[in-house]
């Protein structure tokens, strides 16, 4: 059933409570006392991109950011309180990950509202926090546009697949995180979950997405 009231989240707690963690309970009190998972995740906030889902995990094995469009801000090193890159640091640095994926979407709210301009002059409460976020896909949307698809659909997935590719490369505008790629001691990945087919895609050695399946070959 959907949960779409709280006693709904409240029953799925209950489920959760007798189907996984009496299963799990083991495992559950090992990470009690520390976490050591093997990837982390730079995933969209979407409702319909969950990555411990998509990619059947179990407790403790992704460390997991979300937001909106998954987005890395390059890096700025001041005193500002940055989210991501917190989490990146903490992830790199404490943790010491051996995989970061960034993993785009399709249909993402985040990049149409980028590519179409939504929330342009709207004041705070109105989608200027959006639109700021958002502004840091501006160079895409241009190259984009300027590469005249023929519909506003393969357009916006384009700007998507650019999207995964932009966070790739602020990812290594980060002193700890290029050191630990360079040392080989860390691994940088892209993927793209088209939500229309469930087929989820992966960056392969030359540059391009490719489903799964591809590597299976």
């Amino acid at each position: 059933m959907p949960i779409e009231t709280l006693d709904g989240l409240i029953e799925g707690y209950k489920t959760f409570r007798q189907d996984h963690w009496e299963k799990e309970v083991k495992r559950w009190k090992t990470l009690r006392v520390g976490q050591n998972p093997k990837f982390m995740i730079i995933s969209c906030s979407d409702s319909r991109v969950e990555p411990s889902t998509i990619f059947n995990g179990r407790p403790g094995e992704f460390f997991t950011v979300r937001n909106v469009a998954n987005l890395v801000p390059a890096f700025e090193n001041d005193e500002g309180q940055h989210g991501v890159s917190a989490a990146l640091e903490f992830a790199v640095t404490q943790l010491e990950v051996p995989n970061i994926i960034v993993m785009g979407h399709g249909s993402c709210g985040g990049v149409k509202a980028c590519y179409c301009n939504a929330f342009e002059g709207q004041p705070t409460g109105k989608g200027a926090f959006i639109r700021n976020w958002v502004s840091q896909l501006n160079p895409v949307r241009e190259k984009i546009k300027s590469q005249n698809h023929d519909t506003e659909d393969k357009a916006l997935k384009a700007m998507e697949l650019e999207t995964v590719r932009l966070s790739l490369n602020n990812l290594m505008s980060f002193p700890f995180v290029k050191a630990r790629v360079e040392s080989g001691h860390l691994k940088l990945h892209g993927a793209y979950f088209a939500i229309e087919d469930g087929v989820l895609h992966m960056i392969d050695d030359m540059g391009a997405f490719k489903p799964v399946e591809y590597f299976d070959k």
